[in-house]
């Protein structure tokens, strides 16, 4: 069965009511692209860019291996589900802090998950690899195995200019 469009005569109405603009409105916005891989662009953390955030990861052990950086948007739906990140940043660590720009797609609330790939395999070795997350929240361990902590304990806001956090990564021992 095939319904035709209707003629642009018939839409007039509408169209001078405004309605069609406002049913555009309520259309759903498109799907949001997740877990894309950019680069570390600092230009984007200067004065009177953003919103983005200026983040010091700190407590690095070593400058081997890969830094990796995952926004989130602070919704249980996507905390720390695989690929449900905003873009990952893949950078060089540097021993003791190393600072990443983050640029974000809007002010508002999110989480970031830091992790040091320490022999660059990029598997997550829990007794040789560091991680943290935003506003530092203890990791706790079960039978040597990380827990994550909730999405409460890791969310922070972000304004529309440039945000400043920084982030500690904590290795096992």
């Amino acid at each position: 069965m095939t319904i035709a469009a209707p003629a642009l005569s018939s839409l007039r109405p509408w169209l001078a009511a405004g309605t069609l603009g406002a049913l555009a409105l309520a259309a759903p916005l498109a799907a949001e692209t997740l877990g894309v891989k950019i680069d570390n662009d600092m230009s984007k953390c200067a004065p009177g860019r953003g919103p983005a955030v200026r983040l010091d990861v700190t407590g690095l052990r070593s400058a081997s291996g890969n830094l990796f950086v995952r926004t989130y948007r602070a919704r249980e739906s996507d905390w720390l589900k695989s690929r449900r990140y905003l873009h990952r940043i893949d950078t060089t660590p540097r021993k003791g802090t190393t600072t990443v720009c983050v640029p974000l797609p809007a002010a508002g609330d999110y989480a970031i998950v830091v992790q040091h790939d320490a022999n660059g395999n990029r598997e997550k070795d829990f007794s040789s690899d560091g991680a943290g997350m935003s506003n530092n929240p203890e990791i706790r361990t079960f039978l040597g195995i990380p827990r994550p902590p909730s999405l409460a304990k890791t969310r922070f806001r972000a304004g529309e200019g440039v945000t400043r956090i920084a982030i500690q990564v904590k290795y096992q021992d």
